[in-house]
């Protein structure tokens, strides 16, 4: 199998890289991305394809189910959070994107699976940010994808309130420097949802935590 990704890479050296480099040595010098996605490490999400950019165009922070834990300086390792520090305090990127999308393994292991998950695992812990969202779930419809859906985009409204809970965040949005979006991608037929509504992922999460 790693002969694949050799043979891939040869096939990048020789192609892109080489009619490429000098884009990729400037890129080397200073990255200044234009986003902040947010997204799935699910093997069939991949931002730069979906949305046709460049290396350097999107600064991607990937984990199972695209969460955003809430803000705290308990614990010892915070990957997400570091990541979002470095993006907007350093890197300054005027834009967070939370992209969500169907199919999504975290999320239906939470709605199928919220009771009776081992709570010591690493996923029981992480879905946990979002455990409110296997109570918006139909038990008479757990297998109809509008529910899973429905599931997925509460959960990227769960982290877009989560992101305003960072300090630095809420700095800049309140100062009109930074933006924060929620989109909602399908698999199977390539649409893209856009959340616009704030209000609306407001009255789901609060729906969740009643």
């Amino acid at each position: 199998m790693t002969d694949d990704l050799l043979a891939g890479y040869q096939r990048f050296k020789s192609g892109y890289f080489a009619e490429n480099r000098q884009k990729l040595r400037e890129l080397a010098e200073e990255q200044k991305p234009s986003h902040v996605l947010i997204t799935c490490c699910d093997s069939r999400m991949e931002p730069a394809l979906i949305f046709d950019t460049e290396p350097g165009d999107l600064f991607v922070i990937r984990n199972v189910a695209n969460l955003v834990p809430p803000y705290e300086i308990e614990g010892s390792y915070h990957g997400t959070s570091a990541a979002l520090e470095f993006a907007i305090t350093v890197l300054e990127v005027p834009e967070i994107i939370v992209l969500g999308h169907t199919r999504c393994g975290g999320i239906r292991s939470l709605v199928l699976n919220a009771k009776k998950m081992n709570q010591d695992s690493f996923i029981a812990r992480w879905m946990s940010i979002v455990a409110p969202v296997a109570d918006l779930a139909d038990p008479h419809r757990l297998h109809d994808h509008a529910t899973f859906n429905y599931c997925e985009q509460a959960a990227i409204g769960f982290s877009l309130r989560n992101l305003m809970s960072f300090p630095f965040i809420r700095e800049r949005v309140e100062a009109g420097t930074l933006t924060l979006k929620g989109w909602h991608y399908n698999i199977t037929t390539g649409s893209l949802k856009q959340i616009h509504d704030q209000d609306t992922i407001s009255t789901i999460v609060d729906e969740a935590q009643d």
